[in-house]
């Protein structure tokens, strides 16, 4: 459906802040756009997701810390500003979309398209 592509991970120590992005090969106005991570030996797990209609869902685990926003000047960009970093949001952290609006529950079966991540390493 649409290349996805991750950017911005990287070291960072504990209580600090990072911003990724993901950079679409088309418009994003029209997709829902997930954030996702997977530590290792963990399951992937959907953190923050924008829906075309600009709701907006996160996991008990970011909420308050992490904010998924998308660049409406660019069009083709998603980002997740991350703030108050801690050990355990070490992961690699993907970006799916999908075009039917179903995202909103952070599922992976609900996405088409996935990127290929970015490593996320928090210190204590």
């Amino acid at each position: 459906v649409v290349e996805l592509v991750e950017s911005g991970g990287t070291s960072v120590q504990a209580g600090g802040s990072l911003r990724l992005s993901c950079q679409a090969s088309t418009y994003i106005f029209n997709l829902c756009m997930v954030w996702f991570r997977q530590a290792p030996g963990k399951e992937r797990e959907g953190i923050a997701a924008l829906h075309s209609d600009a709701r907006i869902t996160y996991a008990d685990s970011v909420k308050g810390r992490f904010t998924i926003s998308r660049d409406n000047d660019k069009g083709n960009v998603l980002y997740l500003q991350m703030n108050s970093l801690e050990p355990d949001d070490t992961a690699t952290y993907y970006c799916a979309a999908e075009r039917w609006g179903a995202c909103l529950s952070r599922s992976t079966k609900a996405m088409e398209s996935w990127g290929r991540g970015t490593l996320v390493t928090v210190s204590p």
